[in-house]
């Protein structure tokens, strides 16, 4: 679980880690990542899971797959970064270790492309 202080909440804070100039992006067939500096004191995750993913159970497997993975990979992230990770269709019939591994590789991948 994440704790509260390391969430995205709000939809500007999303919003923000999108839309940033200073941000790094990679994408995969089942998950994008953006990550974006911030000027919270630590660093934050947001998930976005549609409906288009699946139905409520195959979402809800999806979003504790990611925070699971989020939050064991929280210390290895730079100090004041936001993270999103958006789930594509493809991500609901995924085993929960592509998933990781997908996760882990696109993570690197955007923090070497933020500016």
């Amino acid at each position: 679980m994440l704790p509260t202080n390391h969430r995205l909440r709000d939809s500007a804070d999303f919003s923000a880690v999108l839309r940033s100039r200073r941000s790094g992006r990679a994408a995969g067939p089942r998950l994008v990542v953006t990550v974006a500096t911030s000027e919270a004191e630590s660093q934050r995750v947001g998930l976005v899971v549609s409906k288009a993913v699946g139905n409520a159970v195959v979402r809800n497997r999806t979003k504790r797959v990611l925070r699971h993975r989020m939050a064991a990979l929280l210390p290895s992230l730079p100090d004041q970064t936001d993270v999103v990770v958006r789930a594509n269709p493809a991500a609901g019939t995924a085993a929960a270790s592509e998933l990781r591994h997908d996760l882990d590789g696109l993570l690197s991948a955007a923090i070497k492309r933020r500016r």
